[in-house]
C-alpha cells in the first residue's frame, strides 16, 4: 500500500509543476484534465502526509522513552504523545485504504433520471410525481442543475413517466443507488374505506454519456417528428415539433416533446438515447465482472425493490441496508443525505472487504 501511496504523491508533485507551466495553462482541454487528476490525487496526498507526520512523532517520542535521564512529568507527556500518533497512524492507515479504492469511473458526471409508474395505476403515477419533486429539491439543495428532458402526465397531475437531466460535480455519486423499484403504502385520497394501497415506481440513473463514450451513427437512427400531446390549451404545439428516435441495432426508442422546438426536442433525445445505450454497455461490462458486482451495496437492477415509504407510519426502509429512518416528510422534502451518506458507506464498506479477500 506505501509503495502505491508513494507513487501517487509522486505523480502529484508531477502534477502540480505541471499546471504551472505556460504551454499548458494555453491548452484548455490538457489544463482541465489535469485540474480535475489534482482534484483526485490531493485528498489521498493530504491524508498520506498526515500519516507520515503521525510516524515521524511516533519514531521520535519512542526514541526519547529509550532514554532513561528522562524527568518522570516529561516521560509521561513523551509517552502520551507516543501512544496518541500511534493510534492516529491507525486510523490514518484505514483511511488511506479506503481513499486507495478503485474509484467508480462515472462518480463526477452529470445523470438522467428516469422514473416511471409502474403497479397501482394513477396512485403509482402520483408516487412519481412525489419522487421527481423529491429529487429536484435535493438537488437544489446541493447545487446542482436540473431539466425535464420528456415527460408524460397524467389527469390528476402524476406521471406515467418523467425524465429529467442533473448537472453538477458528483450528481452521479449522489444518485447512483436510486436505480431500482420504490414501493409507497399510503391511503389514497380517492379511497373512500380509509385502505392502505400498495404501489410502486420505477426509477433509472443513467450517467451521462459523453460523445467520446458513444458515437451514434446517422444511418443507425430513425428519427421521427411528430405533434406534442398534451392537456391541451394554449401551450399544445401546432406544429410537428416533437421528437422519436429509434436507435435500429437496439430497437432503443426515445422520444421528447418538452421543448416547443424540434431542434432542442432532437438534442434532448439525442442525450437520453446516448445515456441509454452507455448505460446498457455499462450494465453488461458490470454482469461479466462477478467479483465487482458482489462488492456493491444492491445490484443497480431497475426490478429490485429497493425502498419503502410509508406514510401511515411516517417511515422509510432501505432494504439493500435494512436501515429504517422515521422522517418520511423530511426525506420527501428532500432531505436525503442521512440515507445516501449510509449507503455510500455500505458501499465502501463492502468493496473494502473484499478487497481484503
Amino acid at each position: 500500500m506505501f509503495e502505491k501511496l508513494l507513487e501517487v504523491e509522486k505523480r502529484y508533485d508531477e502534477v502540480n509543476e505541471l499546471v504551472c507551466q505556460p504551454e499548458v495553462v494555453a491548452d484548455l482541454e490538457k489544463y482541465t484534465a489535469l485540474m480535475k487528476e489534482m482534484k483526485q490525487l490531493t485528498p489521498v496526498v493530504e491524508k498520506f502526509r498526515e500519516y507520515k507526520a503521525a510516524k515521524d512523532t511516533n519514531t521520535e517520542s519512542r526514541e526519547m522513552l529509550g532514554d532513561s535521564t528522562l524527568d518522570a512529568d516529561f516521560a509521561a507527556m513523551v509517552k502520551e504523545e507516543f501512544e496518541q500518533s500511534k493510534a492516529d497512524m491507525e486510523r490514518l492507515s484505514e483511511e488511506l485504504k479506503i481513499l486507495l479504492l478503485p474509484r467508480d469511473p462515472n462518480d463526477d458526471r452529470n445523470v438522467i433520471i428516469e422514473i416511471r409508474g409502474g403497479a397501482g395505476g394513477e396512485e403509482s403515477a402520483l408516487f412519481a410525481g412525489v419522487l421527481y419533486r423529491m429529487y429536484t429539491m435535493y438537488a437544489e439543495a446541493k447545487g446542482f442543475k436540473t431539466e425535464v428532458m420528456s415527460a408524460s402526465e397524467t389527469g390528476l397531475g402524476g406521471y406515467k413517466e418523467i425524465s429529467f437531466s442533473v448537472e453538477g460535480d458528483g450528481a452521479y455519486s449522489r444518485f447512483k443507488f436510486e436505480s431500482g423499484v420504490h414501493r409507497v403504502q399510503r391511503v389514497p385520497e380517492t379511497e373512500s374505506q380509509g385502505r392502505i394501497h400498495t404501489s410502486t415506481t420505477t426509477v433509472a440513473v443513467l450517467p451521462e454519456a459523453e460523445d467520446v463514450d458513444f458515437e451514434l451513427s446517422e444511418k443507425d437512427l430513425q428519427i421521427d417528428t411528430f405533434r406534442s400531446s398534451g392537456a391541451g390549451g394554449q401551450h399544445i404545439n401546432k406544429t410537428s415539433s416533437a421528437i422519436r428516435i429509434t436507435h435500429l441495432p437496439t430497437g432503443t426508442v426515445v422520444e421528447c416533446q418538452d421543448e416547443r422546438s424540434q431542434h432542442k426536442n432532437k438534442e434532448k433525445a439525442l442525450k437520453v438515447l446516448r445515456a441509454r445505450l452507455y448505460d446498457a454497455e455499462k450494465a453488461k461490462h458490470d454482469a461479466e465482472i462477478a467479483g465487482e458486482r458482489k462488492a456493491q451495496v444492491g445490484t443497480g437492477d431497475r426490478s429490485e425493490r429497493i425502498r419503502t415509504y410509508n406514510y401511515p407510519q411516517g417511515r422509510v426502509s432501505d432494504h439493500r441496508i435494512n436501515l429504517t429512518l422515521y422522517k418520511l416528510e423530511q426525506i420527501l422534502n428532500g432531505d436525503l443525505d442521512e440515507l445516501i451518506d449510509a449507503l455510500i458507506t455500505a458501499d465502501t464498506a463492502e468493496k473494502l472487504k473484499a478487497s481484503q479477500e
